[in-house]
């Protein structure tokens, strides 16, 4: 139900961009990325992965202080694992990196400051779909030393469908969706802002139990982007 609802406001909020007037422009940055841990869904703050993201944005005006701000980016998601010391005579260090295509459709009032600038803060809902990640290790007792990585593996799910057959505890599920919110100024056509993702569905393939909530994404965005065209 949640996955409908979230779909259906990203296909609203698609659709209004799609026929407003507005303006357009690219987006990227740093995430510090990382996986709930816990029943209540906290993080290992030692486990943050660092990655990326870069893509496209649109401002859609409804009026002087509110916009819709619709996107499609490339992002990478995941978390670490490090145990020991690298200089230790045992270590082991294990990362994995989905890397999604990834559609937010976000809600941003907006503040005048005076002159070309604002101050804004917003929040939406997000749709992602994975597309390609690599698993990687390091370990290392005495010795010996092993090291190697593995594309990561999806399975076939989708938002309507919850009987997927490819479902396995070795993949990752390929759909995943959540909320955001976030922060920022903008000046002239410049934007700086900061976003924190929450991911609402388990990441790995055949966890759907709603009995905790390990296992989902959070991702910490920083990013600059330029709006192309003049103010509407």
């Amino acid at each position: 139900m949640i996955k409908k609802m979230i779909l259906s406001c990203l296909a609203i909020g698609l659709s209004v961009a799609a026929m407003a007037q507005g303006r357009i422009g690219i987006k990227g940055g740093w995430n510090l990325a990382n996986i709930t841990n816990t029943n209540s869904g906290g993080v290992d703050n030692s486990s943050s992965l660092s990655s990326f993201h870069i893509g496209a944005i649109a401002d859609v005006p409804f009026s002087p202080i509110i916009s819709l701000q619709p996107g499609i980016f490339y992002t990478g998601k995941g978390t670490r694992i490090e145990r020991g010391d690298d200089k230790s005579t045992t270590y082991l260090k294990s990362t994995t990196n989905p890397q999604y295509i990834e559609i937010p459709v976000n809600l941003v009032g907006k503040l005048p400051l005076g002159g070309d600038t604002r101050l804004f803060v917003g929040a939406g809902p997000y749709a992602a779909f994975g597309v390609a990640g690599k698993n990687k290790y390091t370990y290392r007792a005495g010795p010996v030393t092993a090291s190697g990585e593995s594309s990561i593996k999806w399975d076939d799910d989708t938002p309507f469908n919850s009987s997927d057959p490819n479902q396995g505890y070795d993949k990752y599920k390929r759909f995943d969706y959540g909320g955001n919110v976030l922060a920022g100024i903008e000046f002239q056509n410049f934007l700086l802002s900061a976003q924190y993702g929450f991911g609402f569905g388990k990441i790995l393939s055949g966890t759907d139990n709603s009995s905790d909530n390990k296992g989902k994404n959070r991702v910490l965005s920083v990013s600059v982007g330029y709006l192309f065209g003049g103010r509407k």
